[in-house]
């Protein structure tokens, strides 16, 4: 093999499979909310970094397709233009699209970055490569955009230590039982963009609330947006009693509108996206805390979520809206078979 020639004459594995598929869908559900944003636009400095996010999604998809279609693998589904109504008013702000640009290309970033870890044909690792360099660049371009808005709230500052320090007694771990240490640096920061995060979910939720109309569906979003109410509760009393004053909103971004732009398949998906990655980053700040107090909280909460999680999945299911990941071959079946 020469040294600039591409590994493709391999087939995928497992890995490769399941970190493209995973990925069509989303960016399939990112192209929509997008297209979305564009339409209802008028802040002339927003309408450009949409657009370039926009077009970045499109051209994911479409290699994705490309590789697919070179493999005769079955191109995935995804969301169509009929899971939005364009003709319906904004249910958001314009300034709401810079949160949604600046979330989805932040856990994009961590979820390329795994992905592209267990792969190995080397087209589809530059193909993930890309995709890390250009959420990291887009999310740069959005994090200026909102400083220069004022609407993006930094990570809370600390004093710089005077020297090294070693952890010399076990009460470094207390937190439920016996005096707490004050928290160190990677728990304020868990604990920063875990309310972050939540903010987001609750003006997501609180718009899809507003315009979903079966009260079954209504009421599982409005215990959605709860769930996130709550641990925001529960992380910003934790920084007040550190003398952190805790982090606020600053300001609503979700209009008046009660007329869906989405359809319940979709909203249903991205509540699905939001639980998954609610699991997986609690989970990581679980095992990066160090105080008791935090574990045992990150604990009850994942329970919570997870809870949550199964019931929305039921639904989804129910109401057929679940594109089936691939599965492996059934040799169980194929063996019992006539």
């Amino acid at each position: 093999m020469k040294p600039n020639e591409k590994q493709v004459n391999i087939e995928l594995t497992c890995t490769e499979i399941g970190g493209l598929w995973g990925i069509f869908i989303q960016e399939s559900m990112n192209i929509r909310f997008l297209t979305y944003f564009m339409h209802h636009l008028q802040d002339e400095e927003i309408k450009p970094l949409t657009k370039v996010a926009l077009e970045i999604s499109e051209g994911r998809l479409d290699k994705i397709k490309q590789i697919f279609i070179k493999e005769n693998f079955p191109v995935p589904r995804g969301f169509a233009e009929d899971d939005v109504n364009l003709s319906a008013p904004p249910l958001f702000h314009d300034i709401f699209s810079l949160s949604y640009i600046y979330m989805m290309n932040r856990l994009a970033m961590i979820n390329f970055s795994y992905t592209a870890s267990n792969n190995v044909r080397l087209d589809v690792l530059d193909f993930f490569t890309e995709c890390i360099h250009t959420s990291t660049e887009m999310f740069g371009k959005v994090v200026k955009m909102m400083l220069s808005k004022g609407i993006y709230d930094r990570p809370p500052k600390m004093e710089y230590p005077k020297e090294i320090e070693f952890v010399q007694k076990g009460s470094f771990l207390t937190g439920i039982v016996g005096k707490k240490r004050p928290l160190n640096a990677i728990e304020l920061s868990e604990i920063f963009f875990n309310i972050e995060r939540n903010y987001f979910s609750v003006l997501v939720m609180l718009g899809f609330a507003q315009v979903i109309k079966d009260k079954k569906l209504k009421n599982h979003v409005i215990r959605g947006k709860t769930l996130s109410e709550q641990q925001i509760k529960f992380f910003n009393n934790l920084m007040m009693e550190e003398d952190l004053l805790g982090t606020v909103p600053v300001g609503m971004e979700v209009t008046d509108s009660t007329s869906s732009p989405f359809s319940d398949k979709l909203i249903f998906s991205m509540i699905n996206v939001l639980n998954s990655v609610d699991i997986s980053l609690i989970s990581h700040a679980m095992s990066v805390s160090m105080r008791t107090d935090l574990t045992a909280q990150y604990s009850k909460i994942i329970a919570e979520v997870m809870l949550y999680s199964k019931d929305t999945f039921d639904i989804v299911v129910e109401k057929k809206w679940l594109e089936q990941p691939p599965l492996v071959t059934n040799r169980k079946k194929l063996l019992n078979s006539d």
